[in-house]
């Protein structure tokens, strides 16, 4: 048993609530760009859409597992980014999408797709993925967790404010455009906020344990972002789509992950920590990498 496996991170009940508004936030900013035509590429593009989910669905969990059977991290580490690669994705990879120049349209097919299927998709693959955790039994608790339970909370904390901003979206479009970049740039902020005020809560056993986390996430993000890209053009998508596709595979929705891992795993230390810092490192990458594609804008090839 690794020492970050007994490290728990604090939180008040006042803190969680708050954590739950923010990502209910991050999901309204998220559906005010859905459309019900959006699910129309569902069938006008569905070679693109279907390798998109492909990646996300499928591959990014495999990856994760190669991962921690390659780097052999603590058990709780190896849960968190089990955790990670099984959630949706958020506005923060839409947003990237666009100041890369990349098929904006996709991404936010990919994301509407991604996150109302989250509500069974996220629960179910975390139950299955995390099975083959090999250093799993050497956890101080059991952390078995009904996909019921996780599905009720997923449920709660994403249907309503979805479903609020896909009717204003839908009904209000003047008063959406003008309110969507708004939302998304505060809602982006509350959340970076809340990690950080989360984190000098929590200074020391973060700074002892994060070098664990560092290279991890690194890595992972790095592989995740490169894996959509080279799938994506490995079946001759277009640059404009395969740009689109690296971003929404390599940018997951932490703030939905912590969130699991207050609400079940009693903020067990590897979790948290992995799930905060991937919060932080993907905006970094996200922006990066939108800022060099943007260079050159992807053509429709």
């Amino acid at each position: 048993m690794d020492a970050i496996d007994l490290v728990k991170i604090n939180f008040s009940a006042d803190q969680l609530i708050l954590l739950n508004i923010c990502l209910a936030f991050l999901v309204f900013g998220v559906a005010l760009d859905i459309r019900i035509s959006d699910f129309k590429r569902i069938v006008t593009q569905p070679k693109a859409v279907i390798t998109g989910l492909t990646c996300q669905l499928l591959l990014l969990p495999l990856l994760t597992l190669g991962m921690v059977y390659l780097f052999d991290p603590a058990a709780s580490i190896a849960m968190g980014m089990v955790l990670i690669g099984v959630c949706p994705g958020g506005n923060v990879s839409n947003f990237a999408v666009h100041l890369s120049g990349a098929n904006a349209a996709l991404s936010v097919t990919l994301t509407s797709v991604v996150t109302i299927g989250a509500i069974v998709i996220t629960p179910m693959a975390f139950y299955f993925w995390s099975g083959f955790i090999p250093s799993i039994e050497s956890l101080p608790q059991n952390l078995e967790v009904s996909p019921t339970e996780m599905f009720k909370t997923i449920f709660n904390l994403i249907v309503v404010p979805l479903a609020i901003g896909m009717f204003l979206n839908n009904r209000f479009e003047n008063f959406t455009n003008k309110i969507k970049t708004t939302v998304r740039n505060i809602s982006i902020l509350i959340f970076m906020s809340f990690v950080v005020f989360a984190t000098l809560g929590n200074w020391d056993n973060i700074v002892a344990h994060v070098y664990h986390v560092f290279w991890i996430v690194l890595v992972h993000n790095t592989l995740a972002l490169a894996m959509g890209y080279g799938i994506a053009r490995s079946v001759r998508l277009s640059e404009y789509d395969s740009r689109a596709i690296s971003i929404e595979t390599g940018i997951q929705n932490s703030g939905l992950a912590l969130i699991l891992i207050f609400n079940f795993f009693d903020g067990l230390g590897g979790m948290a920590i992995i799930a905060a810092w991937w919060g932080i490192w993907h905006l970094i990458s996200a922006f990066a990498l939108a800022a060099f594609w943007a260079r050159s804008k992807g053509k429709h090839i």
